[in-house]
């Protein structure tokens, strides 16, 4: 097993004919494992360092999945007494009909089945983001993707995704094997990993994409917060 360049292997969730049955196993899963293992704890981190002193917020997330990072921001919003309304983006009608049925999502959330560059808003998000999102996608195809969210945010945009790192792989191949029951979270959690990032390969794909100011920190577990502020 080599760890040294990303691995470009499809994900099984990738695929276009997954039942849906199949596709809400893995995604309670993934809520599981996010909440378990502060990957939502990641997102409100984000969240938080771009709102500054707002009380009033557009939030978009492309890949959104069955929306449970939007819950964990609606709930930090909440807390804090911060309105906010969010754009669910997601390429798969199933992911958009599981997430809709989100009771804490139901009044606040526009839905849209769509791939996320296609999208056009008529009044821009205040904040952009992605979560578990960029690895699904080649070094070209981010480029384009980091240029997008920058065009179509007023305040800027994160990335919460994966570090490549062997620890990582070995730690969610053992514990999904152990625990899940879903064969998609079985097989992608690990190579999600192989197909994460490292921090250089980050500071490259954001040089290329033309940025020059944005953070980047490592992340319990082996995750990477990425910020660009306008």
């Amino acid at each position: 097993m080599t760890f040294i360049q990303r691995s470009y292997q499809p994900e099984l969730l990738d695929a276009p004919d997954i039942p849906f049955a199949d596709i809400k196993r893995n995604m309670q899963e993934l809520n599981t494992i996010n909440t378990l293992l502060g990957g939502h704890a990641i997102t409100v981190k984000g969240i938080a360092q771009l709102i500054g002193n707002l009380k009033e917020i557009h939030v978009c997330e492309i890949g959104c999945g069955g929306g449970d990072n939007l819950i964990a921001i609606n709930n930090y919003c909440q807390q804090h007494h911060i309105k906010v309304h969010f754009a669910g983006i997601d390429i798969k009608q199933a992911c958009i009909d599981f997430a809709a049925t989100k009771t804490a999502l139901q009044f606040n959330t526009d839905w849209i089945v769509s791939d996320y560059e296609l999208v056009y808003f008529d009044s821009k998000p205040d904040i952009i983001f992605s979560s578990l999102f960029c690895h699904h996608f080649t070094d070209e195809q981010l480029i384009t993707q980091l240029q997008w969210m920058q065009a179509n945010s007023k305040l800027g945009f994160f990335i919460n995704d994966l570090q490549r790192n062997s620890i990582a792989y070995y730690a969610i191949k053992a514990i999904t094997s152990l625990f899940s029951k879903s064969y998609l979270v079985k097989n992608d959690a690990p190579l999600s990993v192989l197909r994460g990032f490292t921090k250089q390969e980050w500071i490259r794909l954001f040089a290329k994409a033309g940025f020059r100011t944005f953070s980047i920190s490592w992340q319990w577990a082996f995750r990477y917060l990425i910020i660009y502020q306008h």
